[in-house]
Formats: structure tokens, sequence, C-alpha cells
């Protein structure tokens, strides 16, 4: 539900728009605000869970994100609803950033890979479907249901976590680092506002340099302050563990490389190949669906031969379809760029979930939430950075193509849109790439010797 609710409303942003009167740019802010508080509170709630147990914070976590989502369902004001997007963003951080660690301290390490497996999956789906989901809703219901629909499933979720989740296995007790959090949040809140405007306004305009140079500054200052704090929110001497930053630097890079898909795609098939909208949903959906099936079966053999060298072959994968993507025409049919798409889930679904296991495996017990916050962080980071990114290279590829400026797509002209695709999706191959050899490299360096299950 957390991850579905930060893609499914972007095609109710139109609807949205008229309803409450608002110009466009300003109901894209019901996506924009979701984000901006989840990954500027990430870190703080997987340091809370360490310090008060990841259960009691999840489940907290839960009862603020069905409340949020019940609220924001009320067709009251454009106010009320960003608001309430506030109320379920703080609820899904809470969430986000222990869901793993509790897997991790439930399950035993033989089976743990299995487990994350399955919880990557419906990250995934949330994170893919939600378009195709909301256009369901959207033709025979008001947009308020978009959000409804998490209440009576949330409300399950909470009867049944209370008779299913145990006590809370571990507790540090220690004191929670609230400057670092404050500056942590106000870095994250600079820079998210700083890309969003951005798009909106020119990345050269003052106001967006003026906010990029905060958040470095704000950023330099959060280093400073958990460099010299006994108790730091985030621990520096995480990222000496190779294994850790090698995973989660790939993570954000698959990320960035899933979201020029999904800006990408849509134009592919509705515009350049004029497709209609439920039939570009039905060929997009082979990505989360491949995904959903693969994933738990390669978190269930990462448990038995180790992650390393499936992570490696999902990255292969994921690079093939990239270089598929950037020969792709208006020619191509259908057919093969459906078992490309495949192609794409096929490899996440053999690469997120081992490479989760590898980041929560990598860290000891009372850091399982930060480590959780911080793979949740990068997938968030990823997806916004691949959004912002994608647009700024397809349309600055249509503008060279066209020889003047270009900010939109150009109807009849499908060939200078496919012109500025091909250098989208060559930019993605060699992000694989470079996450590939990352991966190898981790690959050649791993322990000849399974390692024990410490906890």
């Amino acid at each position: 539900m957390s991850t579905l609710d930060a893609s499914i409303v972007n095609i109710a942003l139109p609807v949205i728009s008229g309803d409450l009167k608002i110009p466009m740019n300003q109901a894209e802010w019901v996506v924009s605000i979701y984000l901006i508080v989840i990954c500027s509170l990430l870190l703080l709630f997987g340091k809370l869970g360490d310090s008060v147990g990841k259960i009691k914070v999840f489940r907290i976590g839960t009862g603020l994100f069905v409340f949020g989502s019940l609220l924001a369902g009320f067709n009251g004001s454009f106010y009320l609803l960003l608001s309430a997007r506030v109320v379920q963003a703080l609820g899904a951080s809470m969430t986000m950033a222990n869901n793993n660690g509790i897997i991790t301290e439930v399950f035993p390490f033989s089976e743990r890979g299995r487990a994350l497996g399955m919880i990557g999956s419906f990250v995934a789906l949330g994170s893919i479907a939600g378009p195709g989901l909301g256009g369901i809703v959207l033709s025979h219901l008001s947009w308020g249901y978009i959000f409804w629909l998490n209440v009576p499933v949330g409300v399950v979720t909470i009867i049944i976590g209370h008779a299913i989740l145990p006590k809370d296995i571990t507790k540090s007790h220690e004191k929670i680092d609230r400057l670092g959090a404050v500056t942590m949040a106000l870095f994250m809140f600079s820079l998210f506002v700083g890309i969003f405007l951005g798009q909106e306004i020119g990345f050269s305009n003052p106001v967006i340099l003026g906010l990029f140079a905060f958040a470095m500054i704000i950023g330099a200052v959060f280093v400073r302050i958990e460099n010299h704090s006994a108790k730091p929110l985030l621990a520096f001497s995480l990222f000496e563990n190779g294994a850790f930053t090698m995973s989660l630097l790939c993570g954000f890079l698959i990320f960035v490389t899933n979201f020029f898909f999904n800006v990408i795609s849509p134009f592919y098939l509705e515009n350049a190949r004029g497709l209609r909208p439920n039939i570009a949903g039905l060929i997009l959906m082979a990505f989360p669906i491949v995904q959903v099936i693969v994933a738990p079966m390669a978190g269930a053999l990462s448990d038995r031969i180790g992650p390393e060298l499936i992570t490696f072959c999902g990255l292969i994968l994921i690079l093939l379809s990239q270089i598929g993507y950037m020969l792709t025409d208006l020619g191509t049919p259908l057919w093969l760029f459906t078992a490309i798409v495949g192609c794409v889930g096929l490899g996440n679904g053999i690469f997120q979930a081992p490479n989760n296991t590898i980041v929560m495996n990598s860290v000891a017990p009372q850091d399982l939430g930060i480590a959780g916050g911080m793979n949740a962080l990068v997938r968030n980071l990823g997806m916004v950075v691949g959004i912002s990114f994608a647009t700024t290279v397809l349309f600055a590829g249509m503008s060279h193509d066209k020889g003047t400026k270009v900010t939109t797509y150009l109807k009849g002209q499908p060939d200078v849109f496919i012109y500025g695709m091909h250098i989208v999706f060559l930019i993605a191959a060699v992000i694989c790439a470079i996450a590939a050899l990352i991966t190898g490299y981790r690959l050649i360096k791993r322990p000849t010797k399974p390692v024990k299950d410490e906890f």
C-alpha cells in the first residue's frame, strides 16, 4: 500500500486538478509532498525502530497510513488533501523503514532470502502497478476511492498484525540523535523541493540553485554532526562495510533505471504507437507480474547458493533489456516489446531480493532498522532521480533532434520522440553496466565460505 500510493495518484492528477479547481502544477504536489516526507523521515524511523522496537513502530505507522488514507479520500479542499498525504507519508515511512528489519529478525538465516524476496515482490508490484490500478478505479469511481481502497485493506492488516506479529526481539533503547534527524530532514526537503520545482521552472533558476546550495551546506552540517555524535542517527562506519555500500549503490542505480522506463514507456506505447491506455497497461503489467513470480524463487535460491552470483545474473538481464529498449523503434513488434518488458521484470526479480538480503545480512542486529531505512531511502531516491533525469534527458534529446526547445511530446512527429528515447535508454544501459561491474567485483570478492547466522 505504501509504495502503491507513491505511483497510483499520478493518473488521477488531471481529475483532482479539475475537481479541486487548481492548476496542474499545484496538483503535482499531491505526489511530491508524499515522497518528500517519506525520504525526510526514513532514517529517523529506522533508528527509532532499533531503539524502541521495529514492530511497535511498524504498527503505529500502519495506523497512521490508514487514517491518512481515510482523510485523503474526502473531497474537501486542496490543503486537506495535502495534509492527509503528509499523514499518509508519516505512516508509510514508519513501515518502509522497518519491514525489512522485521523480516531479518524473525526469519532464520536459511529462510531470509525467500522472505525478503516476497517483500520485494510486493514493493515492486506497488511501485509499478499504480497507474494501471488507478485507471481501473477512475473508470468506475471518483478519485477519492484511490485512497479509500487502502482503508479496508489497512484495517485487515492491523487485525492480522495484532494476532500474528510477535513481540519485538531487539531494542537498543538508545536516545535518538534529534539534531541529526532535523538536519537530515532539512537536507532531504531542500533537495527534493529543488528537484521537483526545477522540473517546473528550470534548474538554472536562482531559487533552484539556492535550494541545492542550501542542501549541500546542510548536508555537510549533517555529516559533521553525525561524525561527532556519540549515538548518531546514521553511523557512517556502516559504509566501511563494502557489501552494504555496494548493494545500496546498485539498488539505487537500478531504481533509477526502472523509473527511466516508467516515464518513457507510456509515451512510446500511447503516443508514438497510438495504443489505447488499457492495452498499454496490459503490456506494461508484464514487468510486475514476472517480478512477483520470480522474486521469491530468486530469494529461496540465494538462501542455498548465496546472493552474489544471482544478483549479477539479474543485472545482466536488466542490461540486455535496456539495450533492447535502445534498439526499439516504431516498427518493433509489440510481442517483442512485451518480451523485453518481461525481461526487465525477470532481471529485477532475480536481482532485488538477493541484493536486499546482502544489505540486511551485512549489519549487526542493533542496526537492522537503520539498514532497512537506508534501503528504502535509496529506493525512493532512485525513483525521484529516475523520473526527473529521464524527462530532462528525453526533452534535451528531442530538442537536439528538432533544433528547437522541446518540453512535451510533439504530435505527428514520433521520430523526434524515438530519437530522445534512444538517448535515454543509452544512458540507462550505461547505468546498468556500472551496476553490473560493481556487482561483478562484489562476486569476485565474496567470501569463499558462507557467512554463519549471527542472530
